[in-house]
């Protein structure tokens, strides 16, 4: 069972960066982005005040630039030639006085160097020079997205540590919908839920398996009654009642990977209002599903649910995008939206999930996680989707 990226896929995606950086004219790299930090070196870590860097020279070395606290976890885990320190920050020298002796020391000095961002930022307090203001360079060129678009179509491994997330979403969504019942609050059943699914998947996995990220979940996110005609509302521990619509996520993270399920249930009982709204919603993800194939621009799958939301008069009832590519993070490029034109290709990852919001009744929404393949889609998420199945 796989349960981790294998150190030669960072090799590769290390070797096509380069190649990137070649056909940008870049002699050499500066990234920042904690994501793809991982996804090119495999050092997942937590960022704070401290800054962190990886860098690309101009031999073709990856370096990694990390807090003193940091260093022995680097070299464990980081798939790098070279792991470089500082004392910490702010320190009595700043961090980026040790980072500009790196890029002086490795050949940065009077090079097009490609940087994703012009310094490191962070929200914790971290106060420091851009990098333009530490090293005179030919050129600096924005590598912005680069790497992102790299993310765009998932490997073979990628792709099973996704369907992995999967599996363990599905289990800690069948608790959700055990213990949902009314009168119980929303964080008692999504906390026993979550808890007992995360211990089945432990001590099935194993001590090989890393989340890098949450175990087995499953929540209402605040989603029940009058409240889940907000997209996106928060936990307020609601206290569940006979009736009520419930809007769902649940997943789990699987060495940083993860993916999507969401439903639409209802407590115990569930009226004609609420029934006509999800078989709306349910042949609006129908019709994004049929859309969804290789080669048209992710617009079309948008145009195609968008077409339906206007033939059955109910537009003004929807209000966000059909989907979005999933991975290392929950939200990633590209998008089932009117604006986004990337051409969609075989071994690409995505949520399908178009909604509509119902003042005072409630939202409805399904979501499922998608591999497109030659033909179409393969469903990788695979919870009941009827209606009758989703009454608690």
């Amino acid at each position: 069972m796989l349960l981790a990226i294998p150190k030669n896929e960072f090799k590769d995606r290390q070797k096509k960066f380069f190649e990137k950086l070649s056909e940008n004219k870049c002699d050499s790299a500066i990234i920042f982005a904690v994501t793809d930090i991982f996804y090119l070196s495999g050092f997942h870590f937590y960022p704070t005040e401290r800054p962190i860097g990886l860098l690309f020279d101009t031999n073709h070395k990856v370096h990694l630039f990390v807090p003193a606290l940091e260093h022995e976890h680097a070299e464990e885990y980081g798939v790098v030639d070279y792991v470089h320190s500082y004392p910490e920050y702010p320190g009595i020298k700043h961090p980026m006085e040790y980072f500009k002796e790196l890029l002086k020391q490795y050949g940065f000095e009077n090079k097009r160097v490609g940087y994703d961002a012009i310094g490191y930022g962070s929200s914790m307090g971290y106060r420091g020079p851009s990098i333009d203001k530490l090293i005179s360079v030919q050129e600096f060129v924005t590598l912005k997205g680069i790497v992102e678009e790299l993310r765009f179509i998932k490997s073979e491994n990628e792709i099973e540590l996704i369907k992995e997330s999967c599996r363990w979403g599905n289990l800690a969504h069948r608790l959700l919908q055990k213990y949902t019942r009314s009168g119980l609050s929303e964080i008692e059943i999504t906390s026993k839920a979550s808890m007992e699914a995360t211990m089945a998947m432990i001590e099935t996995l194993g001590q090989d398996y890393k989340p890098h990220g949450s175990t087995a979940y499953a929540i209402f996110r605040g989603q029940i009654g009058p409240e889940s005609a907000f997209p996106h509302a928060v936990t307020q521990n609601i206290v569940l009642k006979k009736g009520d619509t419930l809007v769902t996520g649940a997943a789990a993270d699987v060495f940083g990977y993860t993916s999507e399920l969401e439903r639409t249930m209802f407590v115990e009982e569930v009226n004609k209002e609420q029934e006509k709204y999800f078989h709306y919603m349910y042949e609006a993800q129908n019709v994004a599903f049929s859309a969804i194939k290789p080669g048209i621009p992710c617009s079309a799958v948008e145009e195609a649910v968008q077409k339906y939301f206007k033939e059955e008069g109910i537009t003004e009832l929807t209000s966000h995008h059909t989907g979005h590519n999933i991975g290392l993070l929950g939200h990633e490029a590209p998008f089932f939206d009117l604006g986004d034109h990337t051409v969609i290709q075989p071994g690409m990852v995505f949520t399908v999930e178009p909604g509509i919001y119902v003042k005072g009744l409630g939202g409805f929404r399904h979501s499922d996680t998608v591999l497109v393949t030659e033909n179409g889609m393969e469903m990788l998420t695979y919870y009941p989707r009827d209606l009758e199945s989703l009454i608690c």
